[in-house]
């Protein structure tokens, strides 16, 4: 089971499934995906409550976003509840947190017959990212998880994460599924936060996935193409006329056709 393969995902907010006023305004917001969130965000004493919030937003749809639900995970005990629940719900996807091995994401894919996002968090996850990433429809790098199981010092920004990030992107591709950035904690640091998601585009990231509305604007600019992208792209596939050509300063062929195409998808064209 995939995800639309026309749809961009720049930015996915998650929003606890515990917070009702989150929950209402979330449908109104600009984001491409929401993720209704029932693991991390939510009190073991709220989660069944979560949940059934979870399904009665979902029935009520969140606008023009992707819906879908984080799940907890296999062996506690709410995991079966949330995907007999999801089964039953209006939920484009699920999110698996922790993925360590393909049978996992197989296994929840059959139980809640939607297709399931894998989050990668631990260096075991990395590792088996290339077949997780076959056996799924598309890859979160969790990166506040990942930093702490390699052990990288608090405040070392994300130079140690260089290889797992790249290596997730690659098994992303490899298998042709989207790909999204970890979360950016600081709510008060915009720059620091532009500064990510263009550090993420760079890496080859799709979108990113966020905490905060204040945050979507962000993501939308860096990972959509700017207007002079767009022109670009039109130029450019105007001008093709096959084999290896000139265009502008530059020889392109095929290839950047094909490149230009995407460009004008993700703006809508």
């Amino acid at each position: 089971m995939h995800l639309s393969p026309d749809r961009p995902r720049r930015s996915a907010l998650f929003v606890p499934g515990s917070n009702d006023r989150a929950l209402a305004k979330a449908a109104a917001l600009p984001c491409d995906m929401i993720i209704v969130d029932l693991e991390d965000s939510v009190r073991d004493d709220g989660k069944d409550g979560a949940r059934d919030a979870a399904i009665a937003a979902l029935a009520e749809g969140f606008g023009r976003a992707e819906a879908g639900v984080r799940l907890n995970l296999r062996g506690t005990p709410w995991h079966v509840g949330d995907v007999t629940a999801v089964r039953a719900s209006k939920a484009t996807f699920v999110v698996l947190p922790k993925v360590e091995d393909a049978v996992t994401v197989a296994t929840v894919a059959r139980g809640v017959e939607r297709p399931v996002l894998a989050m990668i968090e631990t260096p075991a996850g990395v590792l088996a990212a290339p077949s997780i990433a076959v056996a799924c429809a598309g890859l979160i790098v969790g990166t506040n998880d990942l930093a702490a199981t390699l052990q990288l010092p608090p405040g070392s920004g994300r130079g140690g994460l260089g290889f797992a990030l790249q290596a997730v992107v690659l098994a992303a591709r490899a298998a042709g599924v989207p790909v999204l950035d970890g979360v950016f904690n600081r709510l008060d640091d915009a720059e620091g936060l532009a500064a990510e998601c263009a550090e993420g585009r760079a890496f080859g990231f799709d979108g990113k996935t966020l905490i905060h509305p204040a945050q979507i604007a962000t993501a939308n600019a860096a990972f959509g193409p700017t207007p002079q992208e767009v022109e670009e792209a039109r130029a450019l596939i105007a001008a093709f006329g096959g084999g290896a050509e000139r265009f502008r300063d530059r020889m392109i062929e095929a290839m950047h056709v094909a490149q230009a195409r995407r460009v004008l998808a993700l703006a809508g064209e």
